[in-house]
């Protein structure tokens, strides 16, 4: 799924670049992709999503909902939290808040959607990726994230994307969720 417009660029500032309801439009796209795409894992009852904590858990929510309604059977959502699996865990906080990772059911042989908010450099996926590993070992695993931004350091790719952006290596992208923060949107920060 493209973008049909860049972020806009110009003056400095947080600015609202994806209000409420394109974020809606955004997701009903990203579910409509993943439904398509795994109709035989869907069919079988064998496809699972992982949200990336924190905002990642609530979008995989919110797609496994919108997956499931044209399907027979609920979609588990489980949750991750990659921060011991980090590569730069010395540079971010001397004491780590750690959230837990929840994943209550088996991931063995399924067909597993990891969903994150944003994809950066690709250091937060490749996190996800191994832990994901220790808990054992899916057929498949597709990448679906809210904004693609670009600027990848490591060779990963989402399989499904909600919006790309346009940016400066160093803008700052903030998504907001009702459910994590109180409000909803995707604002870019100009540095």
């Amino acid at each position: 799924m493209r973008s049909s417009r860049p972020a806009a660029r110009g003056r400095p500032g947080k600015r609202l670049i994806i209000n409420r309801s394109g974020i809606t439009r955004a997701l009903a796209q990203l579910a409509r992709a993943i439904r398509l795409h795994n109709h035989a894992a869907l069919a079988a009852k064998s496809l699972v999503f992982v949200g990336v904590k924190r905002r990642g858990v609530p979008l995989a929510e919110r797609l496994a909902r919108l997956v499931s309604r044209r399907s027979s059977a609920a979609v588990p959502v489980g949750a991750i939290d990659i921060t011991l699996y980090r590569d730069d865990l010395q540079m971010i906080a001397e004491t780590p808040i750690v959230r837990g990772t929840d994943i209550g059911f088996d991931i063995n042989g399924r067909t597993l959607v990891l969903v994150d908010d944003v994809v950066f450099t690709g250091r937060t996926t490749r996190a996800a990726l191994t832990e994901l590993l220790d808990y054992g070992r899916p057929r498949a695993i597709q990448l679906a994230v809210l904004v693609d931004r670009g600027f990848r350091e490591l060779p990963i790719q989402p399989d499904f994307t909600g919006r790309r952006l346009r940016t400066d290596r160093s803008d700052l992208v903030d998504i907001c969720l009702q459910e994590t923060d109180d409000r909803e949107g995707v604002f870019l920060t100009r540095r």
